[in-house]
């Protein structure tokens, strides 16, 4: 067990604060990774909770960090574990990526001790996590490009030994608007390691997680903050770390099962002619490219319904960028009654 495992296990209502070493800069700044511990009177569940795997994703760091100054040990059967950023170089650079290896970091996981940093980082986060969460959640947003309504994502591993119906229970203290399951291979929707993601490699270790996309990047939003801290308690309670029933959470979940990006053919102004979060038919365009030369192109209409996950809110597009994230297959979802 790990540094914050240790600090758990040793009993009594508490709280600390600490930091996991990584490594150092040449100037001799160290490279590591802040934690915050609350320790409930009495043994239980963790919850864990994990801020920005990228470095411009704000709204779950904040969240996260208040829910924790909220709690009392002394009510508390169990613990809260914060990871406020898992990727502290990108969070002073204000970027997405570290800007000394330009690896992404939720595709990076478990790590390795003896690589780039990313996979230094990724490997100190790992270390602690194993055996210690019981469940943890992945605090993301979309792209500073985008507006989003809060959702969710999530993964299956073959082995983790959690059932989809735990992950959904989980989920539904959040009430997202969308609940995607990931193909981790990447298939039609995202480039790269897909099975390097925390969540996924946190499930490998059989701690149930899933990915908490809290709205837009670099800026904060205060309602998506107060959504996330009241799915905090809510879940908390559902585990057994707080007292009292569980509180409300959605009914059903609307669960996506295949996503993409629409791009555009050409450079402009781009102009949408709806908001995220909508259901946009077939037939329907998103909106219109805007020319410096004054033509107006619609984009192409929908093939088949959608649902806006994210919209393009920065208009400056050239060709081939992203103009909105789309799924394009789901089912309603109904939820047993805890």
């Amino acid at each position: 067990m790990g540094l914050i495992g240790d600090w758990l296990a040793a009993g009594g209502a508490a709280r600390t604060s600490g930091s996991l070493r990584v490594g150092s800069m040449a100037s001799g700044a160290p490279v590591a990774l802040p934690w915050v511990g609350v320790r409930g009177a009495r043994p239980g569940p963790t919850l864990w909770l994990h801020g920005q795997v990228h470095g411009d994703e704000i709204n779950g760091m904040v969240a996260a960090l208040r829910f924790a100054r909220a709690l009392d040990p002394q009510a508390m059967s169990g613990h809260l574990v914060v990871t406020p950023t898992g990727n502290p170089q990108a969070l002073d650079a204000r970027r997405k990526r570290n800007p000394y290896d330009e690896l992404d970091l939720d595709q990076s996981y478990p790590g390795n001790a003896q690589g780039l940093v990313t996979e230094r980082v990724a490997h100190a986060l790992m270390q602690e996590v194993r055996g210690v969460a019981t469940v943890l959640i992945n605090l993301h947003t979309m792209n500073p490009l985008f507006d989003a309504p809060p959702y969710t994502v999530y993964k299956h591993h073959p082995d983790s030994g959690i059932a989809e119906e735990a992950l959904l229970a989980a989920m539904a203290c959040f009430h997202p608007r969308l609940a995607c399951r990931q193909d981790v291979g990447g298939k039609g929707e995202l480039p790269g390691n897909i099975a390097g993601a925390l969540d996924y490699q946190c499930l490998a270790a059989g701690t149930l997680a899933f990915m908490l996309e809290l709205g837009s990047g670099s800026r904060l939003q205060p309602a998506n903050v107060a959504l996330a801290e009241t799915g905090f308690a809510t879940l908390a309670r559902q585990m057994g770390i707080l007292p009292g029933p569980a509180g409300e959470r959605t009914a059903h979940l609307r669960t996506v099962s295949r996503r993409g990006w629409i791009t555009a053919d050409d450079g402009g102004l781009f102009v949408p002619r709806c908001q995220a979060g909508d259901r946009v038919a077939a037939g329907e365009s998103i909106g219109d490219l805007l020319g410096l030369d004054g033509s107006l192109t619609p984009v192409p209409p929908f093939q088949r319904d959608g649902v806006l996950i994210g919209l393009r809110s920065d208009p400056v597009v050239h060709t081939g960028e992203r103009l909105a994230f789309v799924a394009w297959e789901w089912a309603d979802r109904p939820l047993a009654s805890t």
